[in-house]
């Protein structure tokens, strides 16, 4: 028996395999295509690039491992069935069940990966990757050269005399007018850095001036600071339960986070399903795997987000119980029965 299992399970590692690599890898393409358009609005490296991908890789691997499971062991089954060893293996008085019980192992476990997956990793790399996209487009607005033309620098006017190679600007002057006081600075260099998501604009060796109806007021400074001329927008949270169950009620949090749930347990309840589609027999059953396939997948998916527009929160014990029962009525009337 062990070495039974041992075979079905090797069948099945080499079929998910060669279904999830080429998945992955069209799902990857998509996702590049989506960074790909981040640069019309900011700059990235590709070391940049890569970092965005890797922050990516939970929301990929969730998407593409239960479907590429489902197909495989869809597709496990039928070989057996095509190359006559499941006809062997049930005259041998082993039961279909035995091939269930092989292939739940593997199910439970990806399922207890994915359900690890969305809940603890997603959020997580989700904040990493959108802060640094804010990050990034704050960094843009201040994309500063040398020109005659001034740039808007938060309530400032500023202009820029002469870029530097190690990213400073040299001859920079500054000018902010309100109703009361107009205020003039001149710095011989400056600097753009980031504090903690704040950009702060740093100014050496520099005179400032302030003018009013009633004063005039003149500085000199070796370093000044302005500060909160834009920040960058952060999201901060302290827990996966905080991300998903937020204080303030988020209505497409809550519908994600049941839609992910059921997709997770979708490896161990499409078993009884993959079982009634991939084991046939040849001589008298063509099977029509693929389309079965198919329609499986999409209703499971279009059930999993459709249903919450009726039912909400309980759409998800009413999918995996309904669908668990559904499944295993088809199981027992297709395979049982005839096996």
């Amino acid at each position: 028996m062990k070495i039974l299992q041992h075979y079905i399970k090797h069948s099945l590692s080499i079929i998910f395999l060669s279904i999830f690599l080429p998945l992955f890898a069209i799902a990857s393409i998509v996702f590049l295509i989506k960074l790909a358009t981040y640069t019309a609005v900011i700059q990235l490296s590709i070391f940049e690039m890569a970092k965005l991908f890797f922050f990516m890789l939970p929301e990929l691997l969730f998407y593409t491992l239960p479907l590429s499971f489902f197909v495989a062991v869809t597709l496990t089954l039928f070989k057996l069935s095509n190359d006559n060893e499941i006809v062997v293996i049930f005259a041998l008085g082993i039961r279909p069940k035995f091939i269930l019980k092989t292939l739940f192992a593997p199910a439970i476990f990806l399922s207890l990966l994915l359900l690890f997956n969305f809940f603890v990793l997603f959020p997580h790399a989700k904040i990493i990757s959108y802060n640094f996209l804010s990050y990034k487009k704050s960094e843009a607005k201040f994309n500063l050269s040398a020109s005659e033309f001034g740039h808007k620098f938060g309530d400032w006017l500023l202009y820029i005399g002469k870029d530097n190679l190690d990213e400073t600007y040299s001859d920079v002057i500054l000018f902010n007018k309100n109703q009361n006081e107009e205020v003039l600075i001149g710095a011989d260099k400056a600097q753009i850095i980031n504090d903690l998501g704040i950009l702060r604009l740093k100014l050496t060796s520099g005179e400032g001036y302030s003018y009013s109806k009633e004063k005039f007021t003149q500085i000199d400074f070796e370093t000044m600071y302005i500060n909160d001329t834009m920040k960058t927008d952060l999201d901060k949270y302290e827990t996966p339960m905080e991300y998903w169950l937020p204080k303030v009620p988020s209505p497409k949090k809550r519908t994600m986070l049941i839609a992910n749930i059921l997709f997770s347990i979708f490896p161990v309840l499409s078993l009884f399903l993959a079982a009634s589609i991939g084991i046939v027999h040849t001589r008298h059953q063509k099977g029509k795997i693929f389309l079965f396939l198919f329609m499986g997948i999409i209703l499971y998916y279009t059930l999993a987000i459709a249903l919450q527009l009726v039912i909400s929160a309980y759409t998800l014990p009413v999918l995996a119980f309904g669908w668990l029962i559904a499944t295993y009525i088809i199981y027992k009337k297709i395979i049982v029965a005839k096996f």
